[in-house]
């Protein structure tokens, strides 16, 4: 096996890459379920409280619908701002980013209600000195005497 092979497996298999890997996946399948969970659940509630309006229908018309220049049977599309579509994502967002905020706030607390179980209550009292470590001692202190 190559140098750059076996470099590269080290780097696979090292705990961090596999960790940040799972991490990944499973954003991404919470992505999924925060998005389904917004979209599908959210903002129909949100639409029925502003009296069953859809966001993602505003927008601002700039030129209508009008037929093409070079060919009067073509039909050219309006040209919109779609400014209910940005409101839309923009409340995705912040539905989205306070799910993760829970979430950290959540895990953080676990592991720091984890640390406290492994951490010692008291730190242990410093060990007697030995016969020789007093010794010593008393000797340097003689030396510093005369």
């Amino acid at each position: 096996m190559s140098k750059f092979l076996k470099e590269f497996k080290a780097f696979a298999v090292r705990g961090n890459v596999v960790d940040m890997a799972v991490g990944i996946i499973i954003g991404a399948a919470f992505g999924k379920i925060v998005s389904s969970l917004v979209s599908d659940l959210l903002m129909p509630l949100v639409g029925a409280l502003v009296g069953g309006v859809n966001f993602t229908d505003w927008k601002w018309t700039i030129v209508g619908e009008r037929a093409s220049i070079l060919d009067p049977n073509v039909m050219l599309p309006a040209v919109t701002l779609n400014y209910g579509n940005f409101i839309q994502v923009l409340i995705d967002f912040i539905i989205i980013a306070f799910c993760v905020f829970l979430l950290i706030k959540g895990l953080n607390k676990l592991t720091s209600a984890k640390k406290k179980e492994e951490a010692p209550g008291a730190p242990a009292p410093e060990p007697e000195p030995t016969r020789e470590e007093v010794l010593l001692t008393e000797i340097r202190d003689l030396l510093k005497k005369k």
